[in-house]
């Protein structure tokens, strides 16, 4: 058995401890601790153990508080309860409370208990390379759809890269668990522009006033990027922040709903920030001005996230384009992974094929070597 997976046994008896450490210590690697506290602290400094073996009678927290809590600290960590209170709602309570992969009763015999082990540790490999397995799947399932936002829409696409970065700063900066979440939202935000007639999308890039029926199909458009990202494991909280990006926090605006206030996703209320003030920079409104004008839309953002964002960046938001870096020119036949763009890439007859400050990519180099093969690239190009 692997005896880099550690587990951890809790009893309030010490001469039980002591026969844990007899039993197993040559086979397994093992902790021991004599209440749930110890335990806690143990899990919080050594962890994370695969197996917590509790015992159900203890002083101060009980077993099943225990398991419980345990299962917030560390989800992953297989839980079985060892006990000599073997009735039925204690086994009940276990389970539903704890939610333990095993019931075992005092007094267990040794070869039973090394059984259990043997079981709870397999259990724990089965969750890691399933978790492993399906992060990797969803973290491909993200980079496909990035890629091809990249090349239905580069302008949504390069605001995105930069909504990421800024998401991922200000995430920190909020101190977040996790900024995952929504610096995935950043980047798929107006993925549901995959659904949006080309037409449309030049007008929105040359500021064009759209008809009704076509602001209609740009008001839609987060309800597609919700459905497509709904349908991928893990994805949910992702799709919900899309879904509800251009939802007002006084509940007005899309979709119509009676969501409204703090009850709108934590992302969706973080990224409309985010990405009205970024449009404002692009637009040359900047710091104080940029806070004044988004103050004036009375209603629409969080106002405590409002002046959080600016107390984040109070000057500009975060940009792969470094002011100490020198800027090279290049051609396309130049351009290599990880270059950012100073400057948008446009074809001969002006339609945007990406936009600065996007760090590129494999797919979009190739998309703009594709291009420049039909002599279709205007160069040269500027890049960090």
């Amino acid at each position: 058995m692997n005896k880099r997976l550690r587990i951890l046994f809790v009893d309030d008896e010490p001469s039980v401890l002591a026969g844990f450490q007899r039993n197993f210590r040559k086979i397994f690697e093992l902790d021991t601790a004599e209440n749930a506290t110890e335990a806690l602290q143990l899990m919080h400094r050594n962890g994370p153990y695969a197996v917590l073996v509790a015992d159900m009678q203890m002083p101060g927290m009980n077993g099943i508080e225990l398991l419980t809590r345990a299962k917030e600290v560390a989800p992953d960590t297989v839980r079985l309860m060892l006990t000599g209170n073997a009735d039925q709602q204690t086994a009940i309570d276990a389970v539903n409370r704890g939610q333990i992969y095993q019931f075992l009763t005092k007094p267990c015999e040794t070869p039973a208990l090394q059984a259990a082990l043997e079981n709870a540790l397999r259990e724990y490999d089965r969750i890691n390379t399933e978790r492993e397995l399906l992060e990797g799947t969803v973290a491909g399932a993200v980079k496909v759809l990035a890629e091809v936002l990249a090349m239905i829409e580069p302008g949504s696409f390069g605001l995105g890269q930069k909504l990421r970065d800024s998401a991922r700063v200000f995430g920190q900066w909020m101190n977040l668990p996790s900024t995952w979440e929504l610096e995935t939202a950043a980047v798929l935000l107006h993925l549901g522009y995959a659904a949006v007639p080309t037409a449309v999308i030049r007008k929105l890039e040359n500021e064009v006033p759209l008809l009704p029926d076509e602001q209609a199909v740009i008001d839609r458009a987060p309800q597609v990027g919700y459905e497509l990202l709904a349908k991928i494991p893990r994805l949910e909280g992702v799709a919900k922040s899309v879904l509800y990006l251009n939802k007002r926090y006084d509940g007005t605006g899309f979709p119509d709903d009676a969501i409204a206030r703090d009850a709108i996703p934590f992302g969706a209320r973080v990224l409309r920030i985010l990405r009205d003030r970024a449009l404002l920079e692009n637009d040359g409104v900047v710091k104080g001005k940029a806070l004044a004008e988004m103050q004036r839309r009375a209603g629409t953002y969080d106002p405590r996230l409002l002046e959080k964002c600016f107390l984040c960046f109070p000057d500009f938001m975060a940009n792969a384009i470094e002011a100490g870096t020198p800027v090279r020119s290049v051609t396309v036949s130049d351009l290599k992974p990880g270059d950012v763009l100073v400057s948008d890439v446009r074809t001969v007859s002006g339609v945007l094929l990406v936009s600065a400050g996007n760090r590129l990519a494999d797919t979009l180099i190739k998309r703009l070597k594709n291009y420049a093969g039909f002599h279709d690239v205007k160069e040269p190009l500027y890049v960090q």
